[in-house]
């Protein structure tokens, strides 16, 4: 086998990482955010060379996710490697790391050191076409006040006051305007601070699903590379 003729990688990618992006980092085979089926059917397939899969994005609401049992079908497979990070791919590795998926990035360590544990934390609600953002991740609106209060743009009753906020909000109604003005209602002695995080995120704003969804990218695509050093003929 050369890299010419190995299979592609295949990522399941959509709200975290534009494929824009991922495919200026690596040119894989990206697919939708990953329902009940998709890995079982892959599980299914004949072993013919190595199978690279990265789980990234999963739906939460549109469809069922895919279920651990699925994931751990495909661990099973012959010569195959899956790895997960970022949103349902993250909580997925923590669960099937036992068996052999490779967890990746800063979120995925935040659930096995049980600093977070909701499924909620990951979960947000996209566009079918084009995955395009419609909430907020939990994780990622803690990751910006995380980023403000470093920076001493809010103080740290202030950080607590609008994380509170935000994890009361249902998570596909979870935006930022809808939490600095909740977080203002609850907290008016606190609403410079407050604006400040709203000018903070308007202007700042970074996700970490995405920098973990790209950490991912970059550790299929090295995977790939070096397999298929190895197993190119001398």
């Amino acid at each position: 086998m050369t890299a010419s003729d190995a299979p592609r990688p295949i990522i399941f990618l959509g709200p975290s990482l534009s494929q824009e992006k991922a495919r200026k980092i690596f040119d894989a085979d990206y697919r939708p955010p990953a329902k009940k089926g998709d890995l079982l059917r892959l599980a299914g397939t004949p072993a013919h060379g190595r199978m690279l899969v990265g789980l990234v994005d999963g739906v939460f609401m549109q469809d069922y996710p895919p279920t651990p049992i699925e994931v751990y079908q495909l661990l099973r497979r012959n010569r195959t490697v899956v790895a997960g990070a970022a949103s349902l791919g993250a909580l997925r590795a923590v669960e099937l790391e036992k068996f052999g998926m490779v967890g990746i990035g800063r979120i995925f360590e935040l659930f096995k050191a049980g600093k977070v544990c909701a499924d909620d934390e990951v979960a947000v609600t996209f566009s079918e076409g084009d995955h395009r953002l419609q909430s907020e991740a939990m994780i990622d609106i803690r990751f910006n006040l995380y980023r403000a209060y470093r920076r001493s743009v809010i103080g740290k009753e202030a950080r607590s006051a609008i994380a509170r906020v935000a994890k009361e909000i249902y998570f596909p109604h979870r935006n930022y305007e809808h939490i600095i003005d909740e977080s203002k209602r609850l907290y008016p002695h606190l609403s410079s601070e407050i604006n400040l995080f709203g000018n903070f995120v308007y202007s700042n704003r970074k996700s970490l699903k995405e920098i973990d969804a790209i950490r991912l990218i970059k550790y299929i695509k090295n995977t790939y590379e070096q397999l298929n050093k190895i197993e190119e003929p001398r």
